[in-house]
């Protein structure tokens, strides 16, 4: 009867980290149309018009980031990218026109490519030829509007707008941190906790370390990936300014209380907030934007941070990230939030003049010439790669009613996008009295391990931790980018993969076949610890003060964006778009003691493995910061 009790209790401590997982599964049913939505609801809808030579665009941005090139490091102002990539003015003022005679307010930013649109929900689905109803989840009850029907682009706009974001606030972006699964109650003994440390230091040590994984700091990541030679220099960041997009308003004082707490000496009075289309709130998504300022703020402790925030839709993201871009203020940009690329998929047909659209309208087409526009103006861009592993719906919908297809995270999956994936470094644990075992080189990340331990010492069944890991694996919409080419390791997309919803009643039914064999962009670049065993310590009054044991690639995006910023200090100027640059010379120098990069070939998550060379487990892996450096000054 005891052994029943333990193991109960064990399964319901690990259980808590798949809760959102279990709702989103939920929510996921087929939702109830409850009719029109409010006529006089407010909402915001983005434009994205047609980029003007986007074959150019493309050729400039290869050569701002190739040395020899009369073009390296000779970026775009925004003004510039206006000038010869943006609309026209005879295109704006059209635009304009018509959205006036829809009684809609339009507000052109600085790039020409954007028109942010505000007005009431009967004006949006008027203007865009549907009508826009309220709709609630059967499972979670949570209502959203959307449109009712196919939205159809005007004639007098389907020659100049690429895209069109927010008629649909459905679907909402998962923060990609994990906690350590928490035991029951201050006495349980169902912590899984790391027991001792086997160090994968560099040499220097940083004085705001602590060495103890669950509670490693920015001081830790420096030893980590050879960033202290950069500080022993005065590179601090500063002169440089770090941007975060996000989805969460939050509390400022939390990252100051981060630094001052581990000892950090920062620039004062060095973050501003920009709240896009009435900013994000203060919810259980701030301690994602906590973490994300305290990380990439104390990588680069003298840097400069600017965050966007904007509520959770699809739609407010692309805003603020247009927002970001077309401010030009950031050298470098972060994200750590995303879904499933597959849920973006926008099915355009083209009749005549008009286009259709039976989706939240293009989000991958609108946030692809953002990051376009973030490229050639040198603005180096990262994001969260996911904490799933290689199946990234599972986070998203939940396993126990849906299939799980191999699949990758958007907007990391953008080829003008670095995308930041996640190891563990080593260390020793054990459980509940279990024996001990240890992680002796830093690996890919995936709790397949954790999986083994407990179906070897505790016996199969008692806890199903699938598919938590580092995001990873090949793209089905975007392309192998240019970059990828030559990169030994990159695969094609798994044949048979379809998202399947298993009704109970009903049987299986396919949603979606996925193309198998398909030449992808295969996601990550680069990654760095984001395993929460081997976790970090944060400040986030939302989550209760000082907490410990979070991880996930949600580190891992601020951590490259901080390291970004001490470069563009070291360079003089910034980096400019990153995958080119770290693939050429991983391509050109490889691996080995003066290497930018550390190859990752242990462990896997839950499908791609560690090689000695790239892999969708970890990209071409991680970094010596001090090398790269050392290679990007050279050119």
């Amino acid at each position: 009867m005891l052994a029943k009790l333990h193991q109960k209790a064990l399964a319901a401590s690990l259980a808590l980290l798949f809760a959102g997982a279990a709702s989103a599964a939920q929510a996921a049913k087929p939702a109830v149309d409850m009719g029109l939505a409010a006529t006089s609801q407010t909402a915001n809808a983005t434009l994205i018009l047609k980029l003007r030579h986007e074959d150019q665009l493309e050729n400039l941005i290869r050569q701002t980031v190739t040395p020899g090139n009369p073009n390296f490091h000779r970026f775009l102002t925004t003004r510039q990218f206006a000038e010869r990539f943006g609309a026209t003015d005879a295109q704006i003022a059209r635009v304009q026109a018509y959205l006036k005679q829809q009684g809609l307010r339009g507000d052109v930013l600085d790039n020409k490519m954007v028109i942010h649109v505000q007005g009431t929900l009967a004006q949006l689905g008027q203007a865009f030829g549907t009508s826009i109803h309220t709709f609630k989840d059967a499972g979670s009850g949570r209502t959203f509007h959307r449109p009712a029907r196919p939205m159809v682009l005007p004639a007098a706009l389907a020659g100049t707008v690429s895209a069109v974001s927010g008629l649909s606030n459905e679907h909402q972006y998962i923060s990609h941190r994990l906690a350590i699964p928490r035991p029951l109650s201050p006495t349980a003994t169902t912590t899984f906790a790391p027991q001792s440390v086997q160090p994968n230091l560099k040499p220097s040590g940083n004085p705001t370390a602590t060495g103890i994984p669950g509670n490693y700091t920015v001081g830790d990541v420096a030893n980590f990936y050879n960033v202290n030679p950069l500080y022993h220099r005065g590179i601090t960041g500063k002169g440089s300014t770090i941007g975060i997009v996000t989805l969460s308003n939050f509390f400022p004082a939390d990252a100051q209380a981060y630094w001052d707490g581990i000892g950090l000496v920062t620039k004062p009075n060095r973050i501003t907030q920009v709240h896009v289309n009435g900013g994000g709130a203060i919810n259980g998504g701030s301690g994602e934007t906590s973490l994300d300022v305290e990380q990439s703020g104390g990588m680069a402790p003298k840097a400069d941070i600017i965050v966007y925030d904007a509520p959770n839709t699809s739609g407010d993201f692309v805003a603020a990230f247009a927002q970001a871009v077309s401010d030009n203020r950031a050298d470098s940009i972060s994200t750590s939030w995303g879904l499933p690329e597959i849920f973006n998929f926008a099915a355009l047909n083209v009749d005549g003049a008009s286009v259709t659209d039976t989706t939240d309208v293009g989000n991958l087409r609108a946030f692809h010439q953002v990051f376009l526009e973030a490229a050639v103006q040198g603005q180096s861009v990262f994001a969260a790669s996911g904490d799933s592993g290689a199946y990234d719906t599972v986070r998203g919908l939940g396993h126990d009613q849906f299939s799980a297809p191999l699949t990758v995270d958007s907007p990391a999956s953008d080829p003008y996008m670095t995308a930041a994936g996640g190891t563990t470094v080593p260390y020793s644990f054990s459980f509940s009295g279990g024996p001990v075992e240890s992680i002796k080189r830093e690996s890919v990340w995936g709790w397949d391990y954790i999986q083994n331990y407990f179906d070897t010492n505790f016996g199969p069944g008692l806890i199903d931790l699938f598919s938590t890991g580092g995001g990873g694996g090949v793209s089905v919409y975007w392309h192998t980018p240019v970059y990828q080419w030559f990169t030994h390791g990159i695969r094609t997309s798994e044949k048979h993969q379809e998202l399947t919803f298993n009704d109970p009643q009903a049987g299986p039914t396919t949603l979606l076949k996925l193309p198998g064999h398909f030449r992808g962009r295969n996601v990550p670049d680069l990654s760095l610890n984001a395993d929460p065993e081997t976790g970090y310590i944060v400040v986030s009054t939302v989550d209760g003060g000082v907490i410990n044991g979070y991880g996930g690639t949600s580190f891992v995006a601020p951590q490259l964006n901080g390291i970004s910023a001490l470069l563009t200090q070291s360079l003089g100027h910034r980096v400019g778009f990153w995958n080119p640059q770290v693939y050429f010379l991983q391509n050109v120098f490889g691996y080995g003691r003066y290497s930018a990069f550390d190859t990752v070939r242990d462990g896997d998550n839950w499908f791609y493995y560690g090689k000695p060379h790239y892999t969708p487990g970890a990209g071409i892996g991680t970094l010596d910061v001090a090398n790269l450096d050392a290679f990007l000054r050279a050119f």
